[in-house]
């Protein structure tokens, strides 16, 4: 069961093919044959920031789930 890797919540929906969203702490993700490939933060105005360099390191372009 996919888990946010922010706050750990399994309250996760689907938003587009290979596209979450975490509806408790508001961030989406990119999941590519299981791994996270980005992290984005959905902004007021409903852009994206990007969380990356947060959640993957450096170095690193994806992470396991």
């Amino acid at each position: 069961m996919l888990r946010c890797p922010n706050c750990h919540s399994h309250d996760i929906g689907k938003v587009g093919t290979n596209q979450f969203y975490c509806w408790s702490c508001f961030i989406e993700l990119s999941v590519v044959n299981g791994e996270i490939q980005s992290v984005y933060q959905v902004e007021e105005d409903g852009s994206l920031s990007s969380l990356n360099d947060l959640f993957l390191e450096e170095g690193q372009d994806r992470m396991s789930m």
